[in-house]
């Protein structure tokens, strides 16, 4: 039974695991907050110390996957901007831990990057080799996986989608990130007359607008029908550019899926032709809360 440690590196957590390759069962979870590594200015060595004890009570696991959230060179060795963690910006984080741990093998990974991966590895249904992935949380992150590898563009950090032009004069992860979704709630709040149970008070959370929705509130459902409408025009480009119709969306905000997909079904039919229409699918990705660290351990697969 081959396994692997998996990491997903957060700018809240450090979650590692161990991962069966066969299933995708994850044993000996660890989880460490980010800032007191931050705090201690020595964050890679205390990262290479959770490493040791793991590889310690695994001693077969010989390959290390890890995600991170933000760009890495085009080789995976080293962090160029990691915004969530910007002290270790430059590091070359491959080389240095496989100086520590000669015996094994590591790999690196944007963390969407990883997470897409790990949906073809470890998701609960069989996907093509080729899709695209978009996350919708804090921002919009993706990854394009491309004959069952991550698609890295010229410099090694294509698919950003959360930052291709949208309305309102920005880009798209400034119009439905959660901040800014929650902000566009609020707004339309203002504004409504009719009834509704969403708060008046500036209160609205993404939790009560995917649970009024699915209780019919008719303002809830209208502005998920506005991040849907800017969503299904950004994946209408990323479709058309890459040439990919099977399309996954994760991340916390994912809950929206099925208030969210009218719209985006409308844009699709709007912008796509039949060429593109007749394979087209869109679906909800199946990893959830373990989309990080599963796939940071997709990652040691051949």
């Amino acid at each position: 039974m081959e396994q692997y440690l998996g990491i997903d590196v957060g700018g809240t957590n450090v979650k590692m695991g161990i991962v069966d390759a066969t299933n995708g069962r994850i044993s000996n979870f660890y989880s460490h907050d980010t800032a007191s590594w931050r705090k201690s200015g020595h964050f890679i060595e205390r990262l290479g110390d959770a490493i040791s004890l793991q590889l310690n009570e695994y001693p077969s696991v010989r390959r290390v996957g890890i995600g991170v959230p933000g760009l890495i060179t085009r080789d995976r060795t080293t962090l160029l901007e990691i915004t969530a963690i910007p002290e270790i910006d430059g590091i070359t984080i491959v080389p240095d831990l496989k100086k520590r741990f000669p015996n094994h093998e590591f790999y690196l990974e944007n963390d969407a990057n990883a997470a897409a991966l790990g949906e073809y590895y470890f998701g609960e249904e069989k996907l093509p080799e080729d899709y695209i992935f978009v996350t919708l949380g804090t921002g919009v992150g993706g990854a394009a996986i491309i004959d069952k590898k991550v698609f890295k563009g010229g410099g090694g950090n294509a698919m950003e989608p959360g930052h291709i032009p949208s309305k309102n004069s920005r880009v798209l992860e400034r119009n439905i990130g959660k901040k800014e979704l929650l902000d566009m709630a609020n707004e339309m709040r203002s504004k409504y007359t009719g009834q509704t149970q969403l708060p008046a008070d500036g209160t609205i959370s993404t939790t009560g607008l995917v649970a009024a929705a699915g209780e019919g509130d008719e303002l809830a459902k209208q502005i998920f029908d506005e991040m849907g409408y800017m969503l299904g025009d950004g994946l209408v480009a990323m479709i058309r550019i890459l040439d990919i119709t099977t399309v996954l969306i994760g991340g916390g905000i994912s809950a929206s899926f099925e208030y969210i997909m009218p719209a985006v079904n409308e844009r699709l039919h709007y912008w796509l032709t039949p060429y593109y229409e007749k394979t087209l699918v869109v679906k909800r990705a199946t990893l959830a809360n373990d989309a990080g660290l599963l796939g940071a351990a997709s990652l040691c697969f051949d």
